[in-house]
């Protein structure tokens, strides 16, 4: 394959994932309740940390792209936004998942803000 088809492979799995991520945690909110003992506020800040940081950092992942470069963007986006996952995976509490859930929107938006560009 063509490394154009590479790529635009690559863009559409992450801003599927991007877009997965916004809607999916509610399925498993009633098991981050139970399993870290979150309060409803806790579980709302779940859902909001990564949709309120995506919205504020995506104007800026935009211009920092062109400068930086987009495919670099992309990427720096792309290692935030898995890092940020693994530690939502094994945050130990509701805080911590809170702040992973917060640096994920930080990783979303650089690549959201560089995918339709690649």
């Amino acid at each position: 394959m063509e490394r154009k088809w590479w790529t635009l492979l690559a863009v559409c799995v992450a801003t599927f994932m991007l877009l997965l991520d916004i809607t999916v945690v509610n399925v498993a909110l009633p098991d981050i309740q139970s399993s870290l003992g979150a309060s409803l506020s806790s579980l709302q800040w779940v859902v909001d940390a990564y949709s309120l940081t995506l919205a504020a950092f995506l104007l800026t992942a935009g211009s920092l792209a062109d400068r930086m470069g987009r495919r670099r963007v992309f990427t720096f986006g792309f290692l935030i936004f898995t890092a940020a996952s693994f530690l939502c995976g094994i945050s130990p509490n509701a805080t911590l998942l809170n702040l992973a859930r917060g640096l994920q929107g930080v990783g979303g938006a650089a690549m959201f803000a560089t995918s339709l560009a690649l």
